[in-house]
């Protein structure tokens, strides 16, 4: 239900899909999505929530599993490419429709993704340990930036090449935040 909602908000945006339109998506009458859902928005708020939490959870997983930062490092970007390229819908939403949240999990999700950011720099500090955080951090939202263009230019490559491009990239521009 989340993976139909995502691809008609990113195709239409969020005003432009009905709970119809939806419940077709899925097999189902509109009204049926209500027994989920107390309505469009609390669907909307869910799949951002869904998507941040898993981003944030995987991102430790990795992070905390990993032999050395250079491994987490490299689990992380595996992690986000993975994500960028099978789950673009998602980063149109989220880049779109944001404010369409309410506020309460507007905040959480933004809390979630504050977090998945510190287990970036936590990795980028261990590898660059005297570069001040503010420029780990800005050199971290700057790649997640490039990793989540992915919707405007995924399909031209194909996926392994574009995998690769987007790894190699990114750890170069991660790797000149330390200089």
């Amino acid at each position: 239900m989340l993976r139909a909602a995502a691809a008609l908000f990113a195709a239409r945006g969020f005003h432009g899909v009905s709970i119809e339109d939806i419940g077709a998506a899925v097999g189902t009458s509109g009204p049926a999505l209500y027994r989920h859902f107390t309505g469009k928005d609390a669907l909307l708020a869910e799949m951002l929530l869904d998507i941040s939490e898993r981003l944030r959870a995987t991102g430790a997983a990795v992070v905390t599993s990993a032999d050395g930062p250079q491994e987490a490092l490299d689990a992380l970007l595996a992690g986000h490419v993975a994500f960028a390229l099978g789950d673009p819908a998602l980063i149109t939403v989220h880049d779109r429709e944001l404010d369409n949240v309410p506020e309460p999990a507007r905040r959480a999700i933004r809390r979630l993704q504050r977090l998945y950011v510190e287990e970036w720099v936590t990795v980028l500090s261990e590898l660059h340990p005297s570069c001040p955080q503010a420029r780990l951090r800005a050199a971290t939202h700057a790649v997640l930036g490039l990793l989540n263009s992915t919707p405007h230019s995924a399909g031209e490559l194909p996926a392994e090449a574009m995998t690769a491009l987007l790894h190699t990239m990114a750890r170069a521009a991660l790797s000149s935040a330390g200089s």
